[in-house]
């Protein structure tokens, strides 16, 4: 029996590949990266990494909700940005969902994702008691 348990949130479209939407641990979540996809799998947001980072973050509620935890318990995030410089327009609408918490953070600008389209991809790991 696994020390573990797969997670598919409601709402969200089905995984593009092999993977959950996020695995339990104990009181530990990982959050596989959230994409601003709609769940019938549609792009949200295209050329507007704003309107593309509240849909990555209403996405990663969901999971969140399904596991049993919201926002307030995300311990670390990772943020896949393709233009680093769109960092503080990201920045303001992280601001808005996480409020007072301030989870640990790393950055990467990269130069493709798995979707055309894609401006920004954002995984997490939450501890939920």
């Amino acid at each position: 029996m696994p020390a573990h348990t797969q997670i598919r949130a409601p709402g969200l479209s089905e995984p593009i590949s092999h993977y959950s939407d996020a695995v339990r641990a104990g009181h530990t979540i990982y959050i596989s990266g959230q994409a601003s996809l709609d769940a019938d799998g549609r792009l949200v947001g295209r050329g507007d990494v704003v309107a593309q980072t509240r849909k990555v973050l209403d996405n990663m509620k969901l999971v969140l909700a399904a596991a049993g935890g919201t926002l307030d318990d995300v311990v670390k995030v990772t943020v896949y940005l393709g233009n680093v410089d769109e960092r503080p327009k990201v920045n303001q609408v992280r601001q808005e969902y996480f409020g007072a918490n301030r989870p640990a953070s790393t950055l990467i600008e990269i130069s493709r994702f798995a979707m055309d389209g894609m401006l920004i991809e954002i995984e997490a790991v939450a501890v939920v008691r």
